[in-house]
């Protein structure tokens, strides 16, 4: 599970079939795809929601999904930290 930090941390683990998958382990920023076609690199402030598990956003987890406040106004995850090793997501309402 990614959690929300100060600093960035990633994890190699071997898989299957000897290949390899890197988990995001902690986070504090997201690239956010906004609405005229650029991607922008923001910063992490809390977790509002989390359709996974609604502890989750008290524990400050982040999942595919969870809507994010940054920087730049609310973003929703749309990569899977624990899979893909980083995080993107789409700009929801900005400020």
């Amino acid at each position: 599970m990614t959690k929300l930090s100060e600093e960035e941390g990633r994890r190699v683990d071997r898989t299957y079939g000897g290949n390899f998958k890197v988990r995001l382990r902690v986070a504090s920023y997201i690239n956010v795809a906004t609405k005229d076609g650029t991607v922008k690199r923001a910063k992490i402030l809390d977790i509002i929601e989390t359709p996974e598990n609604p502890q989750y956003a008290r524990f400050k987890i982040i999942s595919k999904g969870s809507i994010v406040k940054t920087s730049i106004g609310l973003v929703k995850v749309t990569s899977r930290p624990g899979q893909d090793g980083v995080l993107n997501g789409i700009l929801i309402e900005g400020t």
